[in-house]
C-alpha cells in the first residue's frame, strides 16, 4: 500500500510538472531581487518584502517606473496588485524610453490601477503619448471589477494589435491598436503632490508572463 501511494504521488507530481511546462508561464519577478529590472524617470522607492514588489510614493518627483531589462512583444501577463486608497498606479507594456523622446520619458501602453471614484482601473492609457485609448466609461460592467482595499487579480493580453484586460475575471478593455509592437514592461509609482499621500504604497505579487502558444491561451471575450 505504501509503495502504491508513493507511485501515485510521483505520477501526480509528474502530471503537474508536465502541465506547467505546457503552459509555458514564467515568473517575471522572482520575489528575491530586482536584477531583471532597472528604474526609469522618478526615484520613488521600490523594495521587496514577503516576495512582493512594493512601490512607495514620494512627494514632488516624476512618475517612477521599474522596467524589465528584457523586451516583450506578444504576451499574456497576470499579476495581483494591492494599492492604498488615493494612489494612482499602472503597469506599462510595449513601452519605450529613448533619449530622443522627451529626454527619455517612459511612453507607451499602460494598464490602469487606481482607486478614484471614476473607476477606470483596467482601462488602457497611452503614457506620455496619446492619452486614454480605452477609458472604462466604454464598459460600465468593467468599472465594477476592481475592489478597493483588496488584492485584485489582473490579466493583460497583448497579441498582435489586440490588447485586452481583465480584473478579477471581469473583462475591462478590448482595444485594437498597433502603435507599438514591442517594448519593456514596467511597474509605475505615480507622482504625487498631496503630502497626505506620501509614503503610501502599491504592491504586486504572483507576476507571471507567457510568451508562446498564446492563441490557445486567449481568454474568451464577454462581448
Amino acid at each position: 500500500m505504501k509503495k502504491l501511494k508513493i507511485e501515485i504521488l510521483a505520477l501526480l507530481l509528474t502530471s503537474c510538472l508536465t502541465v506547467s511546462a505546457q503552459d509555458n508561464w514564467e515568473a517575471l519577478f522572482n520575489g528575491k531581487d530586482l536584477s531583471n529590472f532597472h528604474q526609469l524617470n522618478g526615484d520613488a522607492d521600490f523594495s521587496i518584502a514577503n516576495q512582493e514588489l512594493i512601490g512607495t510614493s514620494k512627494l514632488g518627483i516624476p512618475n517612477s517606473f521599474l522596467a524589465t531589462k528584457k523586451i516583450y512583444g506578444d504576451f499574456i501577463l497576470e499579476f495581483d496588485v494591492f494599492v492604498e486608497n488615493g494612489l494612482n498606479s499602472g503597469v506599462q507594456f510595449r513601452s519605450l524610453s529613448t533619449p530622443d523622446y522627451m529626454d527619455g520619458r517612459v511612453h507607451g501602453y499602460q494598464c490602469e490601477i487606481e482607486t478614484s471614484p471614476r473607476k477606470w482601473a483596467g482601462g488602457v492609457y497611452d503614457e506620455a503619448r496619446n492619452g486614454w485609448l480605452y477609458p472604462l466609461s466604454r464598459n460600465p460592467k468593467g468599472q465594477s471589477a476592481f475592489r478597493p482595499g483588496e488584492w485584485n487579480h489582473y490579466r493583460i493580453e497583448a497579441i498582435g494589435p489586440n490588447i485586452r484586460t481583465w480584473i478579477n475575471d471581469v473583462q475591462c478593455a478590448n482595444l485594437v491598436d498597433a502603435t507599438t509592437g514591442e517594448g519593456f514592461i514596467a511597474f509605475q509609482v505615480h507622482s504625487i503632490h498631496d503630502k497626505s499621500l506620501e509614503g503610501k504604497i502599491v504592491k504586486w505579487k504572483n507576476i507571471n508572463i507567457k510568451t508562446s502558444d498564446l492563441k490557445k491561451s486567449q481568454k474568451q471575450l464577454d462581448r
